[in-house]
């Protein structure tokens, strides 16, 4: 997929939002950015609150948060991905005034990494803050587990203030 500056995986911008308009960023809330389909973004706005923009740059037309997560999978494909993102803003493909927060990388099945994807993760780490969240068994069938992972704890702390400035209903 192309990219344009304002569309940085190829995913168009969509053109019908609310009446009012703004040409900047908002300092309030995080942003979730799903570095591909199916990233987690939406279960992790659902989660700790914040926006879920979708497979796009934030738009100050919309007013979305200035702060943001990149989300993706662990799989190859789901790194790849992220990898795209992170290149995306380091050529500077993204609004002014968008700061990067983290990368969230979601287990795409249980159990441990291959090798070439652990690489590809501190790969990633030599760039930008990442946390990882564990597979949980409880979310494929659409309920909430007993006790949340101690990775999904950790990440509430550092999105929890900038989180609950928006949520996304």
């Amino acid at each position: 997929m192309r990219s344009g500056p304002g569309e940085p995986f190829g995913v168009p911008a969509y053109g019908d939002g609310p009446a009012w308009r703004r040409d900047s960023l908002s300092e309030d809330g995080i942003g979730w950015i799903g570095a591909h389909g199916g990233a987690g973004a939406s279960t992790l706005t659902r989660l700790l609150g914040g926006t879920d923009i979708g497979c796009r740059w934030p738009d100050p037309a919309l007013a979305e948060p200035a702060q943001v997560m990149v989300v993706g999978r662990t799989n190859s494909d789901g790194l790849r991905a992220v990898s795209r993102a992170l290149h995306a803003m380091k050529d500077g493909r993204h609004p002014a005034g968008m700061r990067l927060v983290g990368v969230v990388l979601i287990a795409d099945a249980p159990g441990g990494l291959p090798a070439p994807l652990l690489g590809r993760i501190r790969l990633l780490r030599s760039i930008a803050p990442v946390h990882r969240v564990p597979w949980i068994p409880s979310y494929r069938v659409g309920e909430e587990p007993k006790r949340l992972p101690r990775q999904l704890t950790r990440l509430v702390t550092v999105v929890g203030p900038r989180a609950e400035a928006r949520r996304q209903p």
